[in-house]
């Protein structure tokens, strides 16, 4: 076995027990978010590993170039859904929600930022992220996962939608009508 296969398999323990832990109370209910969730972070985490060895290959060539293109617009998304999350989300333990992590329990409808687009930002970056890591090195098993990743990412939007109607009311649905729910103007 070699260096790089020992250490891919390493990250992918290590990376399976941090999800594991992450998940575990929102892994109790297949109708909360987080159960669907757990399959988008485990699928995304096989897919990154699988390609470690091709992150740097032929950087010039066209596939590089648009998955490079793809990574940095998923960590733009992410950076800015964390930001406009914490400035404006709030956070507070909501009754009978026991399965959401803490940072998830917002108080506040946000709709200002990237969330005046997009109600999913983060999931959005999830989708980049799969399909920048897709095209690191394309083949059967990387399509399939970004295939999978992005279905996962679907229910789980679908999924925590319908909590957020439940807690937010009327407002979240008005707040559906005026947004996409990944990429801005399209989807």
């Amino acid at each position: 076995m070699s260096l790089l296969s020992t250490f891919q398999i390493i990250v992918f323990i290590l990376g399976t027990i941090f999800i594991v832990v992450l998940s575990k109370r929102s892994l109790k209910s297949f109708q909360h978010h987080g159960f669907y969730r757990f399959f988008v972070f485990e699928f995304t985490l096989t897919l990154l590993v699988l390609n470690i060895p091709y992150w740097f290959d032929y950087l010039l060539s066209i596939y590089q170039i648009v998955s490079w293109i793809l990574l940095f617009y998923s960590g733009l998304l992410l950076i800015q859904s964390i930001y406009f999350f914490q400035k404006y989300g709030g956070s507070k333990r909501r009754r009978n929600d026991k399965g959401n992590l803490e940072f998830e329990n917002t108080t506040s409808l946000i709709q200002e930022g990237i969330y005046k687009y997009i109600r999913h930002p983060m999931y959005g970056s999830l989708m980049f992220l799969a399909l920048g890591a897709m095209f690191k090195h394309i083949n059967i098993i990387s399509v399939l996962l970004a295939i999978l990743i992005s279905i996962f990412i679907f229910l789980t939007a679908k999924v925590e939608e319908k909590e957020n109607i439940k807690f937010f009311g009327l407002d979240y649905k008005d707040y559906m009508k005026k947004t996409k729910m990944f990429v801005p103007y399209t989807f």
